[in-house]
């Protein structure tokens, strides 16, 4: 068809399919027209040449759909577009790099595999894979990395904010994801969308344990040695549930080294150094690490079975057999430890935690918990600042106590206590 008429919704659903492709132009505007396939689908497009003159190379950019366009609204994009022809542009261009650009699922596998698979441990590389495959990926994957702005974001951490810690931790990865998107030229320096987006607050989540709560672990960690737990289920009844002796001893060393579980599950005998009272770790999560093994750990691991040539895990697997197949997790374990024990809400990092309050109470520096704990920043340990005014607290309460006494005098039935001069 070679007839120019003016586009117009009349005209256009005028037009009848043929055999061939055909493309009725635009009466106004050069290059523009209607693309009418066999099927009866109707196209409008945009002809031109990039370079100018009849030795430019002629490119067709696609405007849209009849139906979901006007022939105003195409005729306007047309316009536009012949404008930045004239101008140098090149729109069908513009458009195929658009639709090539990489989008935040193509960002994000770079992430994984270039940053955390190279820099971060394991378990971290796991955790992360999770957070994206389930948390970022179905909310923004499908966006352009170019085109994901501040509002973008806002909206998808405001989309978690039930889940306020979960919804931190995704803010965090993206924005160390968009931060690599400037290094690796996918945006402009300085443009990350996440840096203007505010945390949600979020509840501490440390638990201590008081001396009576030890007190019930121990006694349920002695019954899971000697005998199944009963554990409660619905409707009032009862399992009896067998603890895997392997996740006892596991438990035990976390509550008398205050070690990761990590740490602790990847425990070798090679790592033993009994003679010395210490585990040195070729790895942890900060590094090279030495944990101390007091004696009531010492204890635990001479009550394991150690093979004769020293090589393997503390903690095994399966049927406990195979010292070279380590136990994975101790989530099934702990829990029906802790709900016999009354312990609902301590998780086994809370043991660690524990260990620390515990350290902190006996009146040792911040820094040397630190080096316990394994610390590669001081601003870590300084979590547990706070617990140092409880024993101060208590000594003071004393002190002015017995002062207060004094001052009253014999008739307030208080003994007066002479204060011992300094030498």
């Amino acid at each position: 068809m070679t007839d120019k008429v003016k586009l117009t919704k009349r005209s256009v659903d005028a037009l009848k399919p043929s055999e061939k492709r055909f493309v009725a132009w635009d009466a106004e505007i050069s290059g523009f027209g209607v693309r009418v396939a066999p099927s009866g689908r109707k196209t409008y497009v945009l002809k031109y040449r990039v370079g100018g003159g009849r030795s430019g190379r002629v490119r067709w950019a696609v405007i849209g759909a009849h139906g979901t366009l006007t022939p105003d609204q195409a005729r306007e994009t047309a316009r536009r577009w012949a404008s930045d022809v004239a101008a140098g542009g090149d729109p069908a261009g513009a458009k195929a790099e658009w639709r090539s650009a990489p989008t935040v699922s193509d960002l994000l596998d770079l992430y994984l595999t270039d940053h955390v698979g190279k820099k971060n441990k394991g378990s971290t590389a796991k955790n992360a894979a999770l957070l994206v495959d389930n948390v970022i990926r179905p909310a923004l994957g499908r966006f352009k990395v170019a085109d994901v702005t501040v509002g973008d974001v806002a909206r998808f951490h405001n989309a978690n904010a039930k889940t306020p810690y979960q919804a931190n931790r995704a803010l965090a990865a993206l924005s160390k994801a968009f931060g690599l998107a400037e290094v690796w030229g996918m945006r402009p320096d300085g443009s990350n969308p996440c840096k203007k987006v505010e945390r949600f607050k979020e509840q501490s989540r440390e638990r201590f344990l008081s001396g009576a709560e030890f007190q019930r672990l121990g006694e349920v960690l002695a019954q899971a040695e000697r005998e199944p737990l009963r554990i409660a289920v619905a409707d009032g009844k009862e399992r009896l549930t067998k603890v895997n002796p392997q996740a006892i001893r596991a438990i035990r060393l976390l509550i008398f080294t205050g070690a990761r579980v990590g740490e602790i599950l990847g425990l070798r005998w090679e790592h033993i150094d009994s003679g010395n009272g210490r585990a040195n770790l070729p790895d942890s999560k900060t590094g090279k690490k030495a944990i101390q093994l007091p004696a009531p750990a010492l204890e635990v691991l001479a009550a394991a079975d150690r093979p004769e040539d020293g090589k393997g895990y503390v903690i095994r697997g399966g049927d406990g057999s195979d010292p070279e197949v380590p136990l994975v997790n101790i989530k099934g374990p702990w829990g029906a430890i802790r709900q016999t024990a009354g312990l609902d809400d301590v998780r086994p990092h809370d043991l660690r935690h524990a260990f620390a309050s515990i350290a902190v109470a006996g009146g040792l520096s911040l820094p040397m918990i630190g080096a316990l704990l394994g610390h590669r920043e001081t601003r870590t340990t300084q979590r547990y600042a706070h617990l140092s005014d409880d024993p101060q607290r208590a000594a003071a309460d004393l002190i002015a106590g017995r002062i207060s006494d004094a001052m009253r005098g014999p008739e307030s039935g208080a003994e007066v206590v002479p204060l011992r001069k300094g030498r």
